[in-house]
């Protein structure tokens, strides 16, 4: 653990009990990311905090901690949840094996466009906003990645050329594609993303062109198959116990301002994706279009997934569906 990782920890348990016990004094709060200080998500929680500082008058302070320096990705949760940090950011589907509803959103070709991702996201957040509170979590807002694709360093013409492949996993959905078309699930976090390219511990994996873009992942890899298999969010957070002790205005303003970081991040996501992909392209990788073949069997692999995943979520996730498909 490095230095500032340290002193942020040592000061979370005085900045906690401050927060709980005299909303009237100025508190601070700690905010940590999992992506990089370029990345558009980490750049909107930035903003989120200059707006949450501006209204409180700097009565509320947050300070966000970029690219796993202080808890790596999967922990995050954990550590808003313990009061280890007061606020966090976080991909909702890393914490699927906790409930299915948080998923949802990595179900391979159930919403493959921004307009289809956002009535999927308001079809399934009262349950994610109850499940997060049955947690000791407040749901602040969120943020959609660009739509995921397939960074390979040879052609894939269908499901059948992804068999062997060294396959960068990072939930419990892209896991089971790997299993489904037969390549070697390797479990790898977006801060490691960048180390396991360049040593050749992952040599295909599905995600986004701006992963891809903040990895420089024409290093390593040549192809991007734009596939726009899915569209997965992060989720922003505050522990229940450090929002409730805030007096009433200070609360209004955390909700303010993430009401319109929400709206922010989903304008930024759609304009980003187009910019990220360009980016691509100028570093020399061949951004292509899948085959009729590729798209047929990924298209029966999206089947299999959301089959199991309505099986794993019950009447609720039935529910959800129903309403998304209206």
């Amino acid at each position: 653990m490095n230095l500032n990782a340290k002193i942020a920890r040592l000061g979370l348990a005085a900045a906690t009990l401050l927060a709980t016990t005299a909303p009237s004094f100025a508190a601070n709060w700690v905010l940590p990311s999992a992506y990089p200080p370029a990345n558009y998500h980490v750049e909107n929680l930035n903003q989120f905090a200059k707006d949450v500082d501006a209204a409180t008058k700097g009565e509320l302070k947050i300070t966000v901690h970029p690219n796993a320096s202080l808890f790596k990705a999967p922990d995050i949760k954990r550590a808003v949840q313990t009061g280890q940090a007061q606020a966090g950011e976080v991909l909702l589907s890393l914490h699927e094996n906790e409930n299915p509803i948080f998923g949802l959103d990595v179900v391979p070709f159930l919403a493959t466009s921004f307009d289809q991702s956002k009535k999927l996201w308001e079809a399934s957040k009262p349950a994610i906003e109850q499940a997060l509170d049955k947690q000791g979590l407040k749901l602040l807002y969120t943020t959609p990645w660009p739509p995921q694709g397939i960074f390979t360093k040879k052609d894939v013409n269908s499901v059948a050329d992804l068999k062997g492949l060294k396959w960068r996993a990072y939930n419990v959905g892209t896991s089971r594609i790997a299993e489904l078309v037969g390549a070697q699930p390797v479990t790898v976090q977006a801060a490691e993303l960048p180390q396991a390219l360049a040593t050749g511990v992952v040599d295909g994996l599905m995600t986004s062109s701006a992963t891809g873009v903040d990895s420089k992942i024409w290093e390593s890899l040549t192809h991007y198959y734009d596939t726009q298999a899915w569209i997965p969010k992060n989720v922003i957070f505050v522990n229940k116990a450090a929002f409730e002790a805030l007096d009433e205005a200070t609360q209004k303003a955390v909700t303010d301002a993430a009401a319109a970081a929400e709206t922010r991040g989903w304008a930024l996501g759609a304009e980003k994706t187009a910019a990220y992909m360009e980016t691509l392209k100028k570093n020399g990788m061949q951004v292509l279009e899948p085959s009729a073949e590729l798209k047929s069997g990924l298209s029966e692999v999206g089947a299999k997934l959301t089959e199991d995943w309505s099986k794993k979520a019950g009447a609720e996730g039935q529910a959800i569906l129903d309403a998304y498909k209206k």
